[in-house]
C-alpha cells in the first residue's frame, strides 16, 4: 500500500511528536508499504521519512521545484517528484497514495487533511483516512467537528470517514482494515446534511 503522510515541518516540537514521526515511518516501511510525503528534511515529515529510510523502505518524496535549497529536502528518498506549484504537489501526494495519515501539523497539514476528508464525503475517493493523536493533538479539532455536527453545519456521518488514532500502530492498522465507503456515505446529500 501506498501511504501519504502529512505533517509539521518544524523542529521546534516536543521530541515525543517526532518520535511517533519516526515509528509510524519504520512501521510502514516494515509491513512492506511505500510512503509518500512532503519531501521535506525537516520535523515530523523529515522524522517520518528517516523512520522508513532506516528501515529500507520506499520513500517517495513530493514537493515543489523551489524547495530545492540546501537542506530543506530529505536526500535519502529512493523517488522523488517536483512540481512548479503546492497544489501541483497535493494533487499528486493524493493521485499517488492509497491511503493518508495526517500527523500533528500547522495550518498546511490541517489544509491537506480537510482537503483529502472533504473530497472523500464529496464522493472523489475513497481512500482510507486516519490521524493520529499523539499527545492528543488532535483532540480540540475533533471537540470542533463535533461541536459542528451537533449544530447541523456537518453530517454525523462524517465521522465514518476517518479514523482517530492513539499510535502509529493503530493508525497504520485502521488504513489497512479500513471497510470499503458505501455508496450512502460518498453522496452528495451528506455533504447536504
Amino acid at each position: 500500500m501506498t501511504i501519504c503522510v502529512y505533517g509539521a515541518s518544524s523542529d521546534k516540537l516536543d521530541r515525543s511528536y517526532l518520535a511517533a514521526a519516526y515509528e509510524l515511518g519504520s512501521l510502514i516501511a516494515l509491513r512492506g508499504d511505500k510512503l509518500v510525503f512532503g519531501g521535506g528534511n525537516s520535523g515530523i515529515m523529515g522524522a517520518c521519512a528517516r523512520g522508513a529510510a532506516d528501515a529500507a523502505g520506499e520513500v517517495l518524496g513530493i514537493a515543489p521545484r523551489f524547495f530545492d535549497e540546501p537542506g530543506i529536502l530529505f536526500d535519502r528518498c529512493t523517488d522523488f517528484l517536483f512540481t512548479e506549484t503546492m497544489r501541483e504537489r497535493k494533487q499528486a501526494m493524493e493521485e499517488t497514495a492509497e491511503a493518508f495519515i495526517a500527523l500533528p501539523g500547522g495550518i498546511g497539514t490541517f489544509e491537506e487533511f480537510f482537503e483529502i476528508l472533504t473530497l472523500k464525503q464529496l464522493g472523489r475517493h475513497a481512500k482510507p483516512i486516519a490521524v493520529l493523536n499523539t499527545m492528543h493533538y488532535y483532540e480540540p479539532m475533533d471537540a470542533m467537528l463535533r461541536a459542528a455536527a451537533d449544530g447541523g453545519f456537518m453530517s454525523e456521518s462524517c465521522f465514518q470517514l476517518f479514523d482517530l488514532c492513539r499510535t502509529p500502530a493503530e493508525a497504520l492498522e485502521a488504513v489497512h482494515s479500513a471497510p470499503a465507503v458505501s455508496g450512502s456515505a460518498r453522496r452528495l446529500i451528506d455533504y447536504i446534511t
